[in-house]
């Protein structure tokens, strides 16, 4: 018997939409990258993007646990000399809580060209609007 290997033409791409509100952070991710990934169909493929497009909404209602809205902190350098800035996860959470979201789920795909293929997939919203109604979105309700 061979393995199955999926090729271009099988897919199949859905596109879902995710309520945040409420869910902690870590959990919302990790569900969030199996669809984008594919790693929830049968006839996922590791080297291809057979994942599904996902819209999230209500970015900014996200939840942590513990200290991590004061406690966890984003680094990123600008291009001058001595550029190492840092924002807390509360400051980026009130400033684009779309940032926080997506930082979370890159965390968790391939750090490569596959990566940033599945990535583009990610729509992040801060309020209940989208413009994504033509697609015929398929809500998804995760459990916590």
């Amino acid at each position: 018997m061979k393995t199955y290997s999926a090729k271009a033409e099988d897919i199949n791409r859905k596109w879902y939409l995710i309520d945040a509100d409420g869910k902690v952070l870590g959990r919302l991710a990790t569900n969030i990258s199996t669809i984008l990934r594919g790693k929830n169909k049968p006839s996922y493929t590791p080297s291809m993007d057979m994942g599904d497009y996902v819209v999230v909404i209500n970015a900014e209602k996200i939840k942590t646990t513990g200290n991590k809205l004061a406690g966890k902190i984003y680094k990123y350098h600008t291009p001058y000399m001595g550029g190492l800035k840092s924002i807390t996860l509360g400051n980026l959470l009130n400033k684009k809580p779309e940032m926080v979201i997506k930082k979370a789920v890159q965390g968790m795909i391939p750090h490569n060209k596959l990566g940033r293929a599945v990535i583009k997939k990610l729509k992040i919203y801060k309020g209940s609007k989208h413009p994504h109604l033509a697609q015929k979105l398929e809500i998804i309700d995760l459990k916590d």
